[in-house]
């Protein structure tokens, strides 16, 4: 690595997320890369998550809008030349930060794709642990979450007005304006807990109601990202042969979320119809 150090700024979009907060925020400080400042924009949480992250060193923004919005107003606030976009239920392995440092200095990256491995308790959280790692290096699921700033503010950083698919999104955008993405080992660990069908179909009825705004935006490739049949899944059915129990619940999932998905995009247009 070069001897120079840009400060990395990690923003982190946070409402009520005391309960995963803190093992977010400590595996940042345990990070082999000593540079880093942690911005949480916090939408007016009833819990302790603003205190937790205060006494963990974080500067802590209230603010009352959406995911995008915070992202964009948190890279706003901050002082680094590189942004990282790390959700609060998240947990970084210790080298993370080093090598999307090493890709942006001395390869000349723009932006580095993260991969993200789901942990969690129970048959459901092991059926989206399996869906998580059959997306590893598939170009249309993963999205950059570590950018040098020119190239974030340069494409106008998150479309504010997508609750769903605003990382695909941002990642179309990049691709288009030319920019360098390049791709990192380190993992990221998405702690999901004890995972219920039931909590799953209710995530993905409320996507339903929201995805289409990004459908409408990249209509080609929304129809291949959204497909219950994921190329990756084809290409690495080996993995799934190994987990046949966990491969059967996955595909079980990915039909139901389908279908209660798309009555979530029923459901909103409905009411945008009503609303018109």
């Amino acid at each position: 690595m070069n001897d120079e150090r840009p400060l990395v700024s990690v923003v982190i979009p946070t409402k009520n997320s005391a309960a995963t907060i803190e093992t977010c925020l400590k595996s940042i400080k345990e990070q082999t890369y000593p540079d880093i400042e942690v911005v949480v924009v916090d939408k007016f949480s009833t819990d302790e998550t603003a205190e937790v992250a205060k006494d963990l060193g974080s500067m802590v923004i209230k603010s009352g809008v959406m995911r995008s919005k915070a992202r964009n107003i948190g890279v706003e606030k901050a002082r680094g030349e590189l942004a990282f976009f790390v959700d609060s239920d998240m947990e970084l392995t210790p080298r993370v930060v080093e090598k999307c440092v090493e890709k942006i200095l001395n390869e000349k990256a723009d932006a580095v794709i993260v991969p993200e491995l789901s942990v969690g308790e129970g048959f459901w959280a092991g059926c989206m642990s399996l869906d998580k790692l059959m997306c590893i290096g598939d170009s249309l699921i993963e999205a950059a979450r570590f950018l040098n700033r020119k190239a974030f503010e340069a494409v106008g950083g998150y479309d504010e007005e997508l609750v769903a698919g605003e990382d695909w999104d941002l990642q179309t955008r990049i691709e288009k304006a030319g920019y360098k993405i390049l791709r990192v080992n380190p993992v990221i660990l998405h702690h999901v807990g004890d995972l219920s069908l039931k909590d799953i179909l209710m995530k993905k009825t409320q996507y339903g109601k929201t995805i289409m705004t990004y459908v409408k935006k990249h209509p080609q490739k929304a129809r291949k990202q959204l497909m219950v049949l994921r190329a990756s899944y084809v290409r690495r059915w080996r993995v799934l042969m190994r987990n046949p129990l966990h491969a059967l619940g996955l595909f079980v999932m990915r039909l139901i979320e389908y279908g209660v998905a798309g009555i979530g995009i029923l459901s909103g247009e409905s009411n945008a119809c009503g609303r018109a």
